[in-house]
């Protein structure tokens, strides 16, 4: 999605269900153009991760940009620039990004034995979205919270326009934004685990930006790189 459009409709304009902050403020309005001109020489895959927890089952199921459901939270806005290190990291077209996070209480959907109960025959916060000729993805969701012994984070999977993975991965949060945001009345307080002492996620796929603020939403934007 054009990041402009999202500005000027808001999540409420895209039809969200739940009564979430659109974000209406950011540092810049110009696109990203998925290019590695600061530093051309760092053309390197981007550092694979796990798939759990509760990985996504069926993605071509959730063609949607906004993944929110019936979850309520502060809004993020994602954008993704995904660019093929097999073409000196050029944007790559056509891939398919496949996203799955937990809500504002740490529960995933799809699966039981969540935190809250069992979300078995729920799909909230799951989507797929195909890069344009920029290279790039967007999606519509909330601030994702946290479960214990993890930093917040979001999981994707990236793979070519026939299917083929080429990539999964995670992509964390500045630990000063989740503190403002883990303070709003949809969240449980502060994490448990920072991003320095997680385990899992690696520091090199921390979000290259996060801005806003928790009345108008947030704007995280993220270049990863793959194989394609």
């Amino acid at each position: 999605m054009n990041r402009k459009k999202f500005l000027k409709k808001g999540i409420l304009g895209m039809g969200s269900i739940v009564a979430i902050p659109t974000i209406i403020a950011c540092k810049k309005d110009d696109d990203t153009t998925g290019s590695d001109d600061a530093n051309p020489i760092a053309c390197n895959t981007s550092p694979v991760e796990t798939a759990g927890p509760f990985p996504i089952k069926t993605p071509a199921d959730w063609v949607r940009e906004n993944i929110i459901g019936d979850r309520s939270g502060v809004a993020l806005m994602i954008n993704f620039t995904i660019q093929n290190t097999n073409n000196n990291c050029a944007v790559l077209e056509g891939a398919l990004v496949d996203i799955w996070q937990c809500d504002a209480k740490g529960n995933y959907s799809e699966y039981e034995g969540q935190l809250d109960g069992n979300f078995t025959n729920e799909h909230f916060l799951r989507g797929r979205q195909t890069t344009d000729a920029n290279g790039n993805a967007s999606f519509i969701s909330i601030y994702p919270g946290w479960y214990p012994g993890r930093t917040p984070h979001l999981h994707l999977e990236i793979k070519s326009s026939s299917g083929t993975s080429l990539l999964i991965t995670q992509v964390s949060f500045p630990d000063d934004v989740s503190n403002t945001v883990y303070m709003t009345n949809a969240y449980k307080g502060k994490a448990d685990t920072t991003n320095s002492s997680d385990r899992i996620v690696d520091t090199e796929n921390l979000a290259d930006s996060v801005t806003g603020n928790t009345t108008d939403g947030y704007v995280l934007t993220k270049i990863i790189k793959v194989a394609g």
